[in-house]
């Protein structure tokens, strides 16, 4: 677990569960400017992360709401659209904007609960599951590519930076995500 101190350079974290081969506290000290290229790093990085998808978006009309409707359905079919409103984090009205348009254009099929008729559950047609594939193959390809040069000690810390900037709300969805508890 990390500790963190202010200095008057920068933020100095430290392992405090003892770091091994260093005979006490690994200290990570972070300038503001250190800090401030991360943020654009991350800025820059997001673009690209999103550019693949955005264009085969656009081709069709559809936004990044739509892709992350899409990607979130396909990721636990049969969701519910309360679960994806917990994990999306946005309201109803633009969750149903998105979905009405989704399931009018074949790519998202919503049906009637079986055990409480008030919950729609959503699945992704083959349209829809296609759509969603295209997007994500493109954005593995360039996560792939980012982790072979950035070397396999990155993929699990570039992990634990992102799931340490999740509030716990998202800490909390995320999880579920993982264990497939949608």
């Amino acid at each position: 677990m990390l500790g963190r101190r202010k200095t008057k350079r920068g933020i100095a974290m430290h392992d405090t569960r003892g770091a091994q081969g260093f005979g006490g506290e690994a200290l990570l000290y972070l300038t503001d400017e250190q800090l401030r290229q991360g943020i654009e790093a991350m800025f820059f990085a997001y673009r690209g992360f999103t550019a693949d998808p955005d264009r085969i978006l656009a081709d069709q009309g559809y936004g990044r709401a739509h892709h992350r409707a899409v990607h979130f359905i396909g990721r636990a079919p049969g969701t519910t659209v309360n679960n994806l409103l917990a994990i999306l984090g946005v309201t109803k009205q633009s969750l149903n904007r998105v979905l009405r348009t989704l399931i009018e254009n074949g790519l998202v099929e919503s049906r009637v609960g079986t055990s409480d008729k008030r919950e729609r559950h959503l699945f992704l047609t083959d349209r829809g599951a296609n759509l969603e594939s295209q997007l994500s193959d493109a954005q593995r390809a360039r996560m792939r590519a980012a982790y072979r040069e950035a070397g396999p000690e990155a993929v699990g810390g570039f992990r634990r930076v992102l799931e340490a900037m999740m509030d716990i709300e998202m800490r909390r969805a995320y999880g579920k995500l993982k264990e497939g508890q949608q």
